[in-house]
């Protein structure tokens, strides 16, 4: 296993036949290095489970055998990644498949960010603290002497009560305002009743307006600190760190983002619109190596995770021990302490072509986002397709999959088809069992009990029609 991501690799590093000349050798990396504009390249990610495509493609070549020299970087936190971006100090990152619709929208740091690959569907959980486990539980049916999930989050509010009758603040972390684990927590939280709270933008970026439950920003690899300590008493992240509260004994993961909304887009490899434009053949190179990687991930029935798990336990990459990292890479999960049930869709790489940038996972992100006032205004539902289509491009992706069909590294048939319009089939697989019809954004809005619909508003702190 290579060592080090850190550092630059060479662009070529298979052993060559003793009968290869060095000349021979020459003349193929110019070849390759003249095919594209850029062929060193810096990706940053964050220590989640879900960058296993970029680590991946590094160790088994598959960004070398594209002509690319690819450096590994980790950041400290969401925020300074996606800056880093956008200042092209990175050429790509792993990134929230929210994130760019911020920069979009311009809540934040106004950006033009693209994405031609979903990294990874589902892949995230709730987790509570021991002691509001014990408080939920009496409140979750059982069977068999185990709690029966899905877990919905109505269990949680004789908690809320009990925190308020008290004068305690009911403190819940996510990654980032406008990711995706904000977004899956205050749905889960709605679903049950309870109100996560709204966003005035500028005037108010707290999004606790109006919270029965109060979410803020923690970095992920944080998070089980931060719970133990007593500061948080739950979060929403992507692995492996609802496994390590488990592993610690801190805490219980009450449900997977797979119970909550089967299927979901969870992290995306995006680079700066700019960027995108001077390097369309380095661009088509990488997400050809990224597909690759996911392929591999999802092969014969995930025969290769076990390979996965050793690669992303090493230091440059997650650094977490194997035995938390396979508890949901392996197509497991561990709920309660010694309450392992299967879950073989947790991560998603390829199949259910998870690695296609779908217009309408686009779309579900957009809804939310107006849902709780980070976008503040009605938009017609023709605005939610046109955000969407300036930052999804699954024409880049269906480039790079003929181009390695072309090859022989992969058939038409692991891929959507040529008629494909980037709009899922309406589907209720949700935990509250609403609809979402990625045409209908407005319409889909309207049927929440908690939420910004219509003409509403948030205004001086209250939602108002306009």
């Amino acid at each position: 296993m290579k060592q080090a991501a850190k550092f630059l690799r060479p662009t070529l590093t298979k052993v060559l036949s003793a009968t290869l000349a060095v000349t021979s050798l020459s003349c193929s990396i110019s070849l390759s290095a003249a095919e594209l504009e850029k062929d060193s390249l810096k990706f940053g990610f964050i220590k989640l489970t879900d960058m296993a495509p970029l680590a991946v493609a590094f160790e088994k070549g598959y960004f070398d055998e594209e002509g690319l020299s690819v450096q590994l970087e980790a950041q400290a936190n969401w925020k300074v990644l996606f800056d880093r971006v956008v200042s092209g100090e990175l050429d790509g990152a792993h990134m929230l498949a929210t994130l760019p619709f911020g920069g979009a929208i311009g809540y934040g740091t106004k950006a033009d960010i693209v994405s031609a690959f979903t990294l990874t569907l589902n892949g995230d959980a709730i987790t509570v603290s021991n002691d509001v486990w014990k408080q939920m539980k009496p409140q979750i049916p059982m069977q068999d002497g185990k709690p029966v999930h899905p877990i919905k989050a109505d269990t949680l509010k004789p908690v809320l009560e009990k925190y308020k009758a008290e004068g305690k603040p009911f403190n819940m972390a996510m990654t980032f305002p406008v990711g995706t684990h904000n977004m899956k927590l205050r749905y889960w939280l709605a679903a049950g009743g309870i109100n996560p709270g709204f966003y005035e933008p500028p005037a108010d970026t707290s999004g606790q307006l109006g919270a029965e439950a109060m979410l803020s920003v923690t970095p992920p690899p944080q998070m089980p600190a931060t719970m133990d300590s007593g500061t948080i008493v739950g979060y929403c992240v992507g692995e492996p760190w609802n496994q390590q509260a488990v592993f610690k004994g801190i805490g219980v993961p009450v449900i997977s983002d797979y119970e909550l909304m089967k299927n979901s887009a969870e992290k995306i490899f995006a680079v700066n619109k700019e960027w995108a434009d001077k390097n369309p053949k380095t661009h088509i190179a990488v997400i050809k190596a990224l597909i690759r990687a996911s392929m591999w991930l999802d092969a014969e029935s995930n025969k290769n995770r076990p390979e996965a798990v050793e690669m992303l336990s090493q230091k440059q990459y997650v650094g977490a021990d194997s035995a938390v990292l396979a508890n949901s890479m392996s197509g497991t999960f561990e709920y309660e302490k010694g309450d392992k049930r299967s879950l073989p869709d947790f991560n998603v790489f390829f199949r259910h072509n998870g690695s296609y940038p779908y217009y309408s996972d686009a779309i579900w992100s957009l809804t939310q986002m107006r849902r709780w006032g980070q976008i503040n205004e009605a938009k017609p539902d023709a605005w939610y397709m046109e955000t969407a289509k300036k930052v999804y491009r699954p024409d880049i992706y269906m480039t790079a999959a003929k181009a390695l069909i072309a090859e022989g590294k992969a058939k038409p048939s692991d891929f959507p088809a040529e008629t494909e319009s980037g709009i899922k089939p309406a589907s209720a697989d949700f935990i509250d069992g609403i609809t979402f019809d990625a045409t209908k954004p407005n319409d889909y809005l309207s049927k929440f009990a908690i939420g910004l619909k219509g003409k509403q508003v948030v205004a001086g702190g209250k939602v108002v029609e306009k």
